[in-house]
């Protein structure tokens, strides 16, 4: 058996059985055998369907948050608003069936047409930070364009994720159309990438393990969308509106305790008003209420494990400099207080790696060019903010900086109907909005011709001879 803790407790929630490359087989073939008739459900009969599986959602939205609450250590607000974008995100693509749209185009002798066909078996691998949410990003688009699933979700929060398997099946989605494996990652997700019966991989988690995903997909040149780590900038300048970017800029790195990979932990100020920045950011972050999950009045939760706490723990040594400090609680749980370090620079470790934990770095820029710079010097790419009053220098700056998600005078990064994902090292492919149905789709191109004798007088070099 799995345990399953509470971080916030540490103690166990849910005893699970082992699940191994024997049960990620018989999913995938559980799946597979679902595929030919999920595919010829007309799209109006899978709206409808999808529309069943939103309705469920939505019945359960209070039991769903404080289970993931529990499980991943978030507040119970932050994980009723997170259900609420399950739900948004299975209502969107429950509309998508009948909006997947080939197009016609002008030819000699015929008609052109395409057709948006679904993959087959599709792999999803979800990561501890927003377990359903992102499971909801993936499963959603899949099923709306046609395509069956296995779903593996985190060792550490698999408890969403089985009960969306079993509320689909109470929303009468046909069996085998949603598997849930809740096994480990080097076992079950291994095997999803190299399984020859699995057709595409998405994947979110930290770029190190979607290196190995995408080489190991390419043994079978499986198609992937990998959204993987960030180290965005949330960049600052002086005629900005400080208060308010000050207010904000906390929440931007310490919502979810940092574990988001679109936290904006390097802020960027502008030199001149550098001390008066720091001066407002810190009565936010003495503000957070760092505590029990459950509780209205938290902001902040613990860390996903031990583990992590250690890993963040060991980016605040002794030494560092440390301009604020946040409180957290004693006693069980894995707690780490907010933590903003200032001034530091752009080459230092923590301003480098992705810490995935609750510690902010402050890094003084002289001019714009200098501030695109600094944003841009890092292997990642996923999201950032421009603080400016001065309409065209913000544009200019948010289309300099190479990120897939880039707000102005705001720290949000995502709707469920608009695309997201990374530059560089941050991944490839989007997620949401209209492009995530597409990821889930191959373009096929029909030519029929309708004259005697029609189409070209000879055969093209590649339909002629072998290559």
């Amino acid at each position: 058996m799995t345990s399953v803790l509470e971080p916030a407790t540490e103690e166990v929630m849910a005893e699970l059985p082992e699940v191994g490359e024997a049960e990620t087989d018989a999913a995938v073939e559980r799946a597979r055998r679902a595929f030919p008739s999920w595919r010829a459900v007309s799209p109006g009969d899978r709206s409808t369907l999808l529309h069943g599986l939103a309705d469920a959602l939505a019945e359960h939205v209070e039991e769903l948050a404080r289970l993931e609450a529990r499980n991943a250590g978030k507040p119970i607000g932050d994980a009723r608003g997170e259900m609420q974008m399950v739900v948004e995100t299975f209502r969107y693509y429950a509309g998508a069936p009948e909006r997947l749209l080939g197009k016609t185009i002008p030819v000699e002798g015929g008609v052109d047409m395409t057709f948006r066909e679904p993959l087959g078996v599709v792999g999803l691998i979800v990561p501890w930070n927003f377990p359903l949410v992102i499971a909801a990003w993936k499963v959603a688009p899949a099923l709306a364009a046609g395509n069956t699933l296995v779903l593996k979700p985190a060792e550490l929060t698999p408890l969403s994720a089985l009960e969306l398997e079993r509320l689909a099946l109470e929303a009468g989605l046909p069996k085998g159309v949603l598997n849930v494996v809740a096994g480990s990652g080097r076992v079950c997700g291994q095997r999803l990438v190299e399984h020859p019966h699995v057709a595409k991989v998405a994947f979110t988690g930290s770029t190190a393990v979607g290196r190995g995903i995408a080489a190991a997909a390419a043994g079978t040149i499986k198609r992937v969308t990998l959204e993987l780590g960030g180290k965005s900038a949330n960049v600052v300048f002086a005629d900005a509106d400080l208060e308010q970017a000050a207010a904000s800029a906390p929440i931007a790195v310490f919502g979810n305790a940092g574990q988001d990979c679109c936290a904006r932990s390097r802020i960027l100020v502008e030199r001149s008003v550098f001390d008066r920045f720091l001066f407002h950011m810190e009565e936010t972050v003495h503000a957070l209420r760092v505590g029990d999950p459950l509780d209205e009045e938290t902001t902040m939760g613990p860390l996903i494990s031990a583990a992590q706490r250690e890993a963040v723990r060991s980016y605040v040594p002794e030494d560092a400099p440390v301009a604020i400090r946040g409180s957290a609680p004693e006693g069980p749980g894995f707690w780490f207080p907010p933590v903003v370090l200032a001034p530091v620079a752009n080459g230092d470790r923590a301003a480098r790696e992705e810490i995935f934990g609750p510690v902010a770095c402050v890094i003084p820029f002289e001019d714009e060019a200098d501030a695109v710079a600094v944003a841009n010097d890092t292997v990642y790419g996923l999201s950032g903010s421009v603080w400016t009053r001065d309409g065209a220098r913000a544009l200019r700056v948010a289309r300099a900086i190479d990120a897939g998600v880039v707000s102005i005078n705001s720290n949000t990064s995502v709707r469920v109907t608009t695309p997201f994902g990374g530059f560089k090292q941050s991944g490839v492919g989007r997620e949401l909005g209209p492009d995530a149905l597409h990821a889930y789709t191959e373009e096929k191109n029909v030519y029929y011709a309708t004259e005697p004798g029609s189409g070209p007088a000879a055969a093209l070099p590649s339909e002629s001879a072998a290559p």
